[in-house]
């Protein structure tokens, strides 16, 4: 289940891009008239605050990246043009096996989705996914992701795997970055014992999913505190993340 080398080396120059939605906001005030950004000006803002996006942002820098290394590769989703929007990527090996790369959920690795192979199982793996084992099961309009986390919870994402129309997607991803959810989100993989966890700030509060479960964090009280903490985590530039979680405050009293 496992991808090629190839697919891997580009997979991993991600590692240490979070999921997030501080950036939307933060461009969403600027004076642009599109707010789905373009490449190269992901790039640059990656290099100039660390930022990385949501992720429509993180498809659109996969795809790229893979484009670059010479792979096939193409977008997919559910629920597009819709608040419930959620996208990934199929990238396909030198067989033409595809693989299912979803920096959005902030996957390990990405995983083989073809269950005619050899090497397809649909039983229970662990190393894909942060705190989870998980399941790829076919269903009728592709595949079928299980979530089997440690407490017994079973989540589950059905994606149609057919390639989305380029001009399709960029209408969806610019739907996305103008619907604007008054609370703040990051989601990152971080180090935790011999694992790779998941840390999720949502809504002011912040804590670390785990295989020995999910552990809630002291609450902080003001945005500084914030601020420094996500920075320690992401990297993210001080000074921009006192700047939106500023606009998250002045959005929550709107609600």
């Amino acid at each position: 289940m496992l991808a090629s080398k190839s697919i891997l080396n580009t997979w991993m120059k991600f590692d240490d891009f979070p999921m997030e939605t501080l950036t939307k906001v933060w461009f969403y005030h600027k004076n642009s008239v599109t707010k789905q950004r373009d490449v190269s000006l992901m790039r640059e803002h990656r290099h100039q605050f660390g930022l990385s996006g949501n992720c429509f942002d993180l498809a659109f820098l996969l795809l790229d990246e893979f484009k670059k290394d010479g792979i096939t590769a193409y977008p997919i989703g559910h629920n597009l043009n819709t608040p419930h929007a959620h996208v990934a990527v199929i990238a396909l090996d030198e067989l033409g096996n595809r693989f299912f790369c979803d920096l959005g959920d902030q996957w390990l690795r990405p995983i083989l989705i073809d269950t005619d192979t050899q090497e397809y199982t649909d039983e229970k793996l662990n190393g894909f996914f942060p705190a989870a084992t998980i399941q790829v099961k076919p269903s009728k309009r592709g595949i079928e992701i299980l979530y089997h986390r440690p407490n017994g919870k079973i989540s589950n994402q059905v994606f149609d795997t057919k390639p989305i129309e380029m001009n399709y997607f960029m209408q969806a991803a610019e739907f996305s970055q103008n619907f604007i959810k008054p609370r703040p989100l990051l989601e990152c993989r971080t180090p935790f014992k011999n694992e790779i966890a998941h840390w999720e700030f949502y809504n002011w509060e912040s804590f670390l999913s785990t295989s020995e479960g999910l552990f809630n964090e002291p609450k902080l009280h003001s945005i500084e505190d914030w601020a420094e903490k996500i920075n320690d985590i992401t990297g993210y530039d001080l000074q921009f993340l006192v700047d939106v979680l500023k606009q998250y405050k002045e959005l929550s009293t709107l609600e």
